[in-house]
């Protein structure tokens, strides 16, 4: 398994990132126990959790619960100091995170707190910013998004807040590293400008979504990327499941995630199944599992620290990491090249 640092920190993570989202709903704490195992003997060090999780479906109920799993593993394996644990604090919009408030310093702090204890642990590796205070253009809302009418006075005290709370919870050894998710590249150069003249904790890792399907940290990302050493984490490899080919021509397998959340977060749309077809298609003409090429693509990228996968069984999960094994061919690559030409942004 090949590893990659997180930005500058020196910290080695394996390319392939154990994602923890179902596990509270879709999986039991003993499944999600047999995943971890699996992944770990199999070259994995690296864990992605969040405080909201799991998300199939979002509820006051299940809030937290996902963290508790990964916590109860690490008391029964006393595997804590072998793996990279990164977690995150939820952005504003949700009741039942902080009666849905934006992210302050004493959010901040709350929240670890309440993360590592969940967590059996007394620090995080990576702590991020599930999203941000102000609006942005991630979660499908590309399509109506605009900064104007933002509070731009608001929005440079937020970062400049945030990243000294950060840097603070740093010094105290809660905290190793620091990163962003669902972020634009306008607010990762905020961060990383104040680090610089203030002297704070730089950010090491963006988690933004990025698929065959999904490809806009290619652009502007991808530059900040290479200059600043600020690697992706890259969420929905295999866009919710679309890229396996299992919701072609309508069809929802039981259990699946789209029988939990029919649109798959505003993926599952019409226009996308062309292009899937297009890239199954590609799969299938080189020999290839679908679900591998598509992993296998996002690992190519050279901006990419780490994909996210995903899995509710266990079949899933050997798949998917797997894919780590596989080099596409420039034959593959210029067929996907033509394909994402075709099809530059259905999702």
């Amino acid at each position: 398994m090949k590893t990659n640092s997180l930005g500058r920190t020196g910290i080695e993570v394996s390319q392939i990132c154990l994602g923890t989202m179902t596990w509270g709903t879709q999986n039991a704490e003993a499944e999600a126990h047999a995943q971890m195992d699996y992944a770990v003997d199999n070259g994995v060090n690296f864990f992605d959790t969040a405080e909201m999780y799991p998300v199939t479906p979002l509820s006051a109920e299940t809030y937290g619960r996902t963290e508790e799993f990964v916590g109860s593993w690490f008391e029964r394996r006393k595997k804590r100091d072998d793996i990279v644990l990164a977690t995150k604090i939820a952005g504003p919009g949700r009741p039942w995170v902080r009666d849905g408030k934006p992210i302050t310093p004493q959010a901040i702090r709350n929240a670890l707190d309440a993360s590592l204890k969940r967590l059996k642990t007394d620090y995080i590796d990576l702590y991020q910013i599930h999203w941000p205070n102000r609006g942005h253009f991630h979660f499908r809302n590309s399509w109506t998004y605009s900064p104007y009418g933002q509070d731009r006075y608001q929005s440079h005290v937020d970062i400049a807040e945030t990243l000294d709370t950060l840097d603070r919870l740093v010094k105290a050894g809660k905290i190793r590293a620091i990163g962003l998710s669902n972020e634009t590249a306008w607010g990762t150069m905020r961060y990383l400008n104040r680090a610089e003249q203030h002297d704070r904790t730089r950010i090491s890792t963006v988690q933004n979504e990025y698929s065959l399907l999904y490809r806009h940290h290619d652009l502007d990302m991808a530059e900040l990327a290479y200059y600043e050493d600020v690697g992706l984490l890259a969420f929905s490899p295999l866009a919710t499941g679309l890229l396996t080919g299992k919701y072609l021509g309508g069809k929802v397998p039981a259990g699946s995630r789209a029988s939990i959340q029919p649109e798959l977060g505003g993926r599952r749309k019409p226009q996308q199944e062309p292009a899937v077809e297009a890239y199954l298609a590609v799969a299938e003409k080189h020999g290839l599992d679908p679900a591998q090429m598509a992993l296998a693509f996002v690992l190519s990228r050279p901006f990419v620290t780490a994909a996210i996968i995903g899995a509710t069984s266990m079949e899933q999960l050997k798949t998917n990491i797997a894919a780590h094994e596989l080099t596409l061919s420039d034959a593959v690559l210029e067929d996907i090249a033509k394909v994402h030409r075709q099809f530059p942004m259905p999702i």
